[in-house]
This record gives structure tokens, sequence and C-alpha cells, in this order.
């Protein structure tokens, strides 16, 4: 297994083109099975350092951990989902992500793996998804064990959803298809 990244966050956030898609597989454990190349260069990492390694190596430290959870959860149930994720590449920078993320079957309808298509979030999007990631995440840094500030998070997170009447995949799809006519209006 690799050590986590130790380099300095530097604060800047980097993009890619909205053109490009990051494409990466697992195993059924999240270990990195195929990173293509735009994934490759978004996160300055060399395939052979990515290859076997957890997905997570990629997790920025800002990113609130509840939303991992609720990804997990719902692939390893064999469902699809979309989230907006803030990964973390080699060398400290930060880049949003608008995550696909599906499991992959055998023959006899068994998970073994997950495959996640990635592309640049609108900005209209972030800036509804900034905010609440930040109350998340402010919710988890108040907990002094990893277990109880995921589980704070997670309820939060749940909690606010419900006043709003919607699920997180609603809640997404809404920030989708709102920037989606935005952009159409242009």
């Amino acid at each position: 297994m690799c050590a986590r990244p130790t380099t300095p966050l530097t604060g800047r956030e980097i993009s890619f083109g909205e053109d490009e898609i990051i494409v990466s597989k697992t195993d059924p454990r999240g270990i990195i099975t195929y990173a293509n190349s735009v994934f490759l260069r978004v996160s300055g990492y060399r395939e052979a350092e990515l290859l076997g390694q957890p997905h997570n190596l990629i997790r920025h430290p800002d990113m609130p951990r509840c939303v991992f959870r609720l990804l997990w959860q719902t692939v390893r149930d064999g469902r699809e989902i979309f989230a907006y994720v803030l990964n973390r590449a080699k060398n400290g920078d930060g880049y949003w992500v608008f995550a696909h993320v599906t499991p992959s079957y055998d023959r006899h309808g068994t998970i073994t793996g997950y495959h996640s298509n990635r592309r640049v979030p609108h900005s209209d999007a972030l800036a509804k998804v900034r905010p609440l990631y930040a109350t998340l995440l402010a919710e988890e840094r108040r907990h002094a064990s990893p277990e109880a500030a995921i589980q704070a998070s997670t309820d939060l997170i749940t909690a606010t959803l419900a006043q709003s009447g919607q699920t997180y995949s609603e809640f997404v799809f809404g920030l989708s298809a709102q920037t989606c006519l935005a952009a159409s209006l242009r």
C-alpha cells in the first residue's frame, strides 16, 4: 500500500477541459485497476504510482467523509451515484469533479469492481455545493473520533436535505439541471 500524500496543500485549484473525462476503475475494495491519461495528467501521478493503490489516495482533506460513506454504501448496494467531489493532486493542488460511479458485474451478477467517469462541474453547481460541504466538514472536525465525525456529518446532511425535501441524488440532479438550463440560456 502507498502512503497518503505528504505534500502540503497548495491552496490552488486546477481543472481540466470540459470535453475531457477522467476515468478510473477499481476492484471491490476500491483498489485502482485502471486510470486513463486524463486522470494521470490531472492528478499528477504516474500510472505505476496509481495502479494497485486505494482510490482514496486522491482524497482531499477538505472533502466531507460522509459523502464518501454515501457513495460507497450506494455502489456496494449495486446502485449508481453522481456526486460532487474535491480531489487532491499529487502536488497538493485541489480539483473538483462531477463523478458518476457505477458497479461493474460479472456474468453471475456479482460486483467485480467500480467504474467512475468524472467531468468538470459547472461553477453554478459548485457555488451551492461548497457551502454545504464546508458545513459538513466543520461538523466532522468537531468530533475526535473518525466514526463519530462521519456519523455526525451524515446525520447533518440527511437532516439538511430532508428539510429541503430532497435526497442527495435529488440535490445533485437538481444542481445539474439548473446549471444546464442556465448554460443554455446564456
